[in-house]
C-alpha cells in the first residue's frame, strides 16, 4: 500500500510503498478516506514529541470504511464509516481507565505517534477508541472533529453552562467549539494574537460578539474562558477576565 513514512525528526514524510496491515484482536481493518492535518502532527514531524514509533505512518483524524474484522470486533461491522482518533489504546485496568479518564492511562498507545496512523492507503484501529460516522457529514468535515472537535467540545463540558464565555487562541479547535457555543446561544468573547485582525474578523464571522487581543479586557466579566494557545502568560490574563466563581480551562 501507499504511505507517508516520518523516518527522523526535520527530515519530509516519504512516500513509500509497504506491506497491508493485519487487523488484531479487536481491530477494524480500514480503507481511508481522508485524514486531516493536526498542530500534534507537525509537532511529531519537527521532534518535539520525541518517543514516535519509528518509523511511523502518521496522522490520527482519519475517516475510513471498514472492510475486514479481527477478532472479537462487535461494535461496527463491514461497510461502516468509522473515525479514528488520537487516542488509540489504554490498558482499561487502571486506576485513570477505571475512573474514565483513560487519556491518563500510563500504558495508552496513540495513533500516529506511538501506533501508525492514517497518511496511508490503509489503516487498522482499535475498535473501543473508534467512533461512527453520520452520514451528514462529508469525510473531509468529519476528520477535523476526531481532534480539533473533540478537544474543543470537552474544553467546552469542563467550562460549565455560563453565558458568556472566552476563548483564548484562535485556532482549529476554538472556531470550532465557537460555533458549537453560538449555537447555544452563549456569548463569545475571541481572544487572539494582539494586532492579528485576520483572526478576530474570522472570530466574529463564526457569532463571536466581541474580538480582541489577548492582553486585552473584554467589555463583560466572563462566565468562563478556554485557552487554547500554549501560552502559560494567558492564565493570569484569563483569571483577571473573569467574574466571581468563573472557571479557566
Amino acid at each position: 500500500m501507499r504511505a507517508m513514512l516520518f523516518e527522523k525528526a526535520g527530515q519530509p514524510l516519504r512516500m513509500a510503498d509497504l506491506p497491508i496491515p493485519e487487523p488484531g484482536p479487536r481491530q477494524l481493518f480500514l480503507r481511508v478516506r481522508a485524514c486531516a492535518v493536526c498542530r500534534t502532527d507537525l509537532h511529531v514531524v519537527d521532534g518535539e514529541l520525541t518517543k514516535p514509533k519509528l518509523p511511523l505512518i502518521p496522522g490520527h483524524e482519519i475517516v475510513g470504511i471498514v472492510e475486514r474484522l479481527g477478532e472479537d470486533v462487535g461494535r461496527f461491522a463491514l461497510g461502516d464509516r468509522v473515525g479514528v482518533p488520537w487516542l488509540g489504546s489504554t490498558c482499561g485496568e487502571c486506576a485513570y481507565c477505571l475512573w474514565g479518564r483513560e487519556n491518563l492511562c500510563d500504558r495508552a498507545l496513540f495513533t500516529g505517534y506511538t501506533v501508525d496512523g492514517g497518511y496511508a492507503d490503509y489503516a487498522v484501529a482499535d475498535q473501543r477508541f473508534c467512533f461512527p460516522i453520520p452520514e451528514s457529514y462529508s469525510d473531509a468535515e468529519a476528520a477535523p472533529l476526531l481532534c480539533a472537535g473533540l478537544i474543543g467540545y470537552r474544553s467546552l463540558i469542563k467550562a460549565g453552562e455560563g453565558k458568556r464565555l472566552g476563548i483564548y487562541g484562535f485556532g482549529a479547535a476554538a472556531h470550532i467549539v465557537a460555533q458549537v457555543a453560538h449555537y447555544q446561544n452563549r456569548e463569545i468573547y475571541a481572544f487572539t494574537r494582539q494586532g492579528d485582525k485576520e483572526a478576530a474578523q474570522f472570530a466574529l464571522s463564526l457569532g463571536a460578539v466581541w474580538a480582541g487581543g489577548s492582553n486585552e479586557t473584554p467589555p463583560a466579566k466572563l462566565d468562563a474562558a478556554i485557552i487554547f494557545a500554549p501560552a502559560g502568560e494567558l492564565v493570569p490574563h484569563a483569571l483577571r477576565a473573569l467574574g466571581k466563581g468563573g472557571a479557566v480551562v
